[in-house]
């Protein structure tokens, strides 16, 4: 007998089983690009990919061959959902480079620092809480506020980062609209997506502004060894009047490889004890063969030398897209000037659309995602976010020359048949694009 159930015409029969939460997972724009980014005739200034190729790998695959040699039964086996004690002590000394002094009993090692940021989120956030974010701000962070059911405000920035007396006032606001915030988020130095740094006037203020509203900081500190010049920055956890002020998190995605998804979470004992809880509810615990591939690097490798060339790398790419960007964008076009990082904040001149563009753009063979991923509020849309990190430095010459031709063609259609669709841009504003 034939099933004419309704069940069998739906492309998804428990759709009306899922929890109210799940309405709120939603792919982020960069995740959508991988696709079409990853063709090889696309240059894609999309996906903030670490160039691993600049790791030694033999010297990688001998530590791993050597651990498995050596502790394989132990490499092999469930571990602490805290992490192995030797690899949060390496953890400690790598955060002291940023003028953190911490124990390792209060390190939590995650998958990744987008573990950690699930882990705070599960533990703090109930349906309706309120979490402030920077304008612009790491898109993945938009997507796990929304997964929790959390609502975001976002707060000005500009090239010197997050403004205090904005970041005060939006507090204010939200506690006169009866939406005290729960979490302030910020990615303080060389900002995804902006490429930006909080100054170092700024830091102890934002440190200030947030005690006084009793507002738990949330740094997330991906990138904060790549600076090109000069020591690492100082982090906000490292001058917090106390502990209980300041969630770090950290990862070696960057510095070493994201493949090995080994990240942490610095937190004072009690949050720390929940974010173990949450880890072992989500994974048992995480794996100790990369913990312990990444301890033993980190103990008998020159990792510091091997940082330096990383640094040296990006440096040379991040130069390559601001030489680029100086000889082939129109005039109006502005860009940040990022000290580390990956990123590069562009705001197109004339109220052009980064979002209506980028099929154009795809089609020139060049990829970028639009500013409006950035964003909870439908900000964004005349501005994008390029990434330097992946590309050759010929490439990334390649690719911007192939942007800019379509930017000014979409300034000529414009002038053409007159401003349609037009959308402001938001994010930091460069006064005027400069190289370092």
């Amino acid at each position: 007998m034939p099933d004419d159930s309704p069940e069998k015409h739906t492309l998804d029969p428990w759709r009306g089983q899922y929890a109210d939460r799940a309405a709120n997972m939603i792919a982020s724009e960069v995740r959508a690009l991988f696709a079409v980014a990853s063709r090889p005739e696309v240059v894609s200034l999309a996906g903030g990919m670490p160039n691993v190729s600049a790791l030694p790998m033999d010297t990688v695959s001998s530590v791993m061959a050597d651990l498995i040699a050596q502790h394989g039964p132990v490499a092999l086996q469930y571990s602490s959902a805290q992490g192995i004690a030797s690899l949060r002590e390496s953890i400690c000394e790598v955060m002291a480079l940023e003028g953190i002094s911490a124990r390792p009993d209060d390190v939590v090692v995650t998958c990744g620092s987008q573990q950690a940021l699930d882990l705070v989120a599960k533990v703090f956030l109930n349906p309706g809480d309120t979490v402030v974010t920077e304008a612009p701000t790491y898109v993945t962070a938009i997507n796990t506020f929304a997964a929790y059911q959390a609502r975001i405000a976002h707060v000005d920035m500009d090239e010197h980062g997050v403004i205090p007396e904005a970041l005060d006032a939006t507090f204010t606001r939200l506690r006169a609209e009866g939406r005290p915030v729960k979490l302030f988020y910020s990615v303080p130095t060389f900002q995804n997506p902006a490429g930006v740094t909080l100054t170092t006037e700024r830091r102890p203020q934002v440190l200030e502004v947030c005690r006084r509203a009793r507002v738990l900081l949330l740094e997330d500190n991906p990138y904060g060894l790549l600076r090109y010049d000069g020591e690492p920055v100082r982090a906000l956890r490292a001058d917090a009047p106390s502990e209980h002020d300041v969630i770090y998190l950290g990862s070696f995605s960057k510095t070493l490889a994201p493949g090995l998804r080994v990240g942490w979470a610095l937190a004072s004992p009690a949050v720390r004890d929940k974010l173990v809880l949450a880890a072992e509810s989500a994974v048992l615990s995480q794996s100790p063969l990369t913990q312990m591939v990444v301890d033993r690097y980190l103990r008998t490798q020159p990792w510091t030398d091997q940082l330096k060339a990383f640094r040296e790398m990006y440096r040379e790419r991040r130069d390559a897209m601001l030489e680029a960007l100086m000889e082939h964008m129109p005039p109006g076009t502005t860009w940040t000037v990022p000290q580390g990082g990956f990123f590069v904040w562009v705001t197109l001149p004339g109220g052009l659309d980064a979002k209506a563009m980028l099929p154009r753009a795809t089609a020139a063979r060049v990829a970028y995602v639009p500013g409006s991923g950035f964003f909870a509020d439908g900000q964004g849309h005349g501005s994008m976010r390029l990434s330097f990190c992946y590309p050759t430095p010929e490439r990334i010459r390649e690719g911007v020359q192939r942007l800019s031709t379509v930017i000014k063609d979409e300034i000529a259609l414009r002038t053409t048949f007159g401003v349609t669709h037009a959308r402001p841009a938001h994010g930091p504003q460069a006064p005027s694009p400069q190289l370092p």
